[in-house]
């Protein structure tokens, strides 16, 4: 099994025909995910790698019948397009844009709740259930001889694109595959956090273990261990806080615009004596989670 995305996958593009777009388009494609939409206004009747352009979603979606839209526009016109997206009966939209005003993606957000529909990102490189699908631009080759993701019992979540990607292949190398891994968004406000992720997973038969990649800043990963201790969340998760020194220079910004840390709120010290007391295991470098990995798996005899 997997969460979110599968073979299942029918993907439509807005904002297709501009260069970021076309070029994870085509990774999609060659990955096997079914792209069988764009959208760009004034552009429609025009291909994509083979892909079909159409002015609207609704006439795109009329058409082609997608069950996924992923969004590429520049920022003033992404909240349009995941409202356009959703209106349109799309229900899980992965927002590759980033740097949204805040207003625009909480607006987006609640019409996303009241619609029954999920948005990933802003700001989120994709998702991707080894060997079976991806969307977005997530899922490609560390190299032309190694594959970053492959199919396994480890879900991953991270508020990083490409440090999904290299917690992924690190599992990879050692010989530990994925069943979903999924690039939250680093931006403040994001549509699917941690915390809204964790119960899909853990309905998920193929995932044994979840591993997280977190950041400073925002209370996510405190409220990840608020979540574990009420509810008594039944699958290991193994947690990795980056960005050690932020801590030590509180109000700066590092990196992505929701990595900021006021005092001990979104501290990365706070986030991991929260979730060490939560009982979730918290390792102090990035190497050390093929082990916490393999310890869990071992446990379960997976």
């Amino acid at each position: 099994m997997a969460i979110l995305v599968d073979e299942n996958t029918r993907v439509l593009v807005q904002g297709i025909t501009g260069r970021e777009a076309a070029t994870f388009t085509k990774g999609m494609i060659d990955y096997g995910t079914p792209v069988i939409a764009g959208v760009t206004p004034r552009k429609g009747g025009q291909e994509v790698h083979g892909v079909p352009v159409f002015n609207t979603v609704r006439k795109a979606v009329d058409a082609t019948d997608p069950n996924v839209a992923v969004v590429s526009v520049p920022p003033a016109f992404a909240k349009d397009a995941v409202l356009e997206a959703i209106d349109a009966g799309i229900k899980l939209v992965n927002v590759f844009t980033e740097r949204l005003p805040r207003g625009d993606v909480v607006q987006t957000l609640s019409f996303a709740r009241q619609h029954g529909a999920r948005v990933v990102g802003p700001n989120s490189l994709g998702i991707v259930s080894p060997g079976k699908g991806k969307v977005g631009a997530i899922g490609g080759p560390v190299d032309e001889t190694h594959l970053a993701y492959t199919p396994g019992p480890v879900a991953v979540l991270s508020r990083s694109g490409g440090m999904c990607t290299e917690t992924c292949s690190l599992l990879t190398v050692n010989g530990i595959g994925q069943s979903t891994a999924i690039n939250i968004g680093g931006d403040p406000i994001v549509g699917s956090s941690f915390v809204d992720l964790l119960p899909l997973l853990d309905q998920d038969d193929q995932t044994r273990v979840i591993v997280l990649f977190c950041e400073p800043g925002t209370v996510q990963e405190e409220t990840v261990a608020r979540f574990v201790k009420e509810t008594g969340y039944s699958k290991p998760i193994v947690a990795f806080v980056a960005g050690g020194f932020v801590d030590d220079m509180p109000g700066t910004r590092f990196g992505h615009a929701a990595v900021i840390v006021h005092g001990d709120s979104g501290s990365v010290r706070g986030k991991q004596r929260a979730m060490r007391e939560a009982g979730i295991t918290v390792v102090d470098f990035h190497s050390e989670i093929v082990a916490a990995v393999r310890e869990h798996l071992d446990r379960m005899g997976a």
